[in-house]
């Protein structure tokens, strides 16, 4: 498939799996199905890089390519490894990607919880695009995105804040629910006491909650106490992938 207009590829790279997919730009949607390939293991830059040429390729695009990383990105160097190998920090990443995905090929690299707020907002519930509000993604770990008026502050790690002596992913991840094989109840008595603390903190008008376990998000958020309003992502799995296309689209390079 060849670069039209409105096209765009993203690609997220996670701890577990790194996905691909061609990305209608004007609706926010794939265009057919996305492709995924296990994290090489050790998941050093070469070799993940590797498999993300190996998505590209499946596609035959020939585009500009949006990547996430579970990083912080400054300058276009990872500052933070996140469920990938400890010698991603520092690593320059437009370097690395162009080397294996073509020089002359436009890429922007950035966080993976920034590219799903941002296409959160672009397509997802209109209360994000508002107000200051805080997009988390829990899963593995926490991700989170600050947005205000719908502008992204970016490379927040608002899941290695420490609370009680833990980070709050240690607390509240969904990983945590699944490994102590807690009740949705109780699990979003954990949830609710990051969130306090997280409202405390930063004051926002809204928490916009992404990841997997936004699918159920009528069995526990329900059980949640904070008086700031709390609701469900819209994109959910889908929004790494397409905020890496707009990042792109949009000349994005944090």
């Amino acid at each position: 498939m060849t670069h039209r207009e409105h096209l765009g590829f993203g690609i997220d790279i996670g701890g577990s799996g790194i996905k691909g997919a061609v990305v209608d730009l004007d609706r926010g949607e794939f265009v057919g199905d996305r492709f995924k390939i296990a994290t090489p293991q050790p998941s050093t830059p070469d070799s993940v890089a590797q498999v993300t040429r190996q998505i590209v390729e499946h596609f035959d695009f020939d585009g500009p390519v949006g990547i996430t990383l579970p990083s912080i990105v400054h300058g276009q160097r990872a500052h933070l490894a996140a469920n990938i190998d400890a010698s991603w920090v520092g690593t320059d990443l437009q370097e690395l990607f162009h080397r294996h995905l073509g020089k002359d090929r436009e890429i922007s690299v950035l966080n993976d919880a920034d590219a799903a707020g941002l296409a959160e907002v672009a397509f997802g519930v209109p209360e994000a695009r508002t107000g200051a509000v805080i997009f988390l993604t829990l899963g593995t770990g926490i991700g989170s995105a600050f947005l205000t008026e719908g502008k992204l502050f970016p490379n927040t790690e608002l899941g290695h804040l420490i609370i009680d002596g833990k980070h709050a992913e240690h607390i509240a991840s969904s990983a945590v629910k699944d490994r102590k094989e807690l009740s949705f109840k109780k699990w979003a008595k954990r949830v609710d006491k990051v969130l306090s603390e997280y409202a405390r903190l930063f004051s926002p008008d809204l928490f916009v909650i992404g990841g997997g376990i936004s699918r159920k998000a009528d069995k526990w958020m329900p059980h949640l106490t904070i008086e700031v309003p709390v609701v469900p992502a819209k994109l959910r799995n889908t929004a790494g992938i397409v905020g890496a296309a707009m990042a792109v689209d949009k000349h994005l390079a944090p």
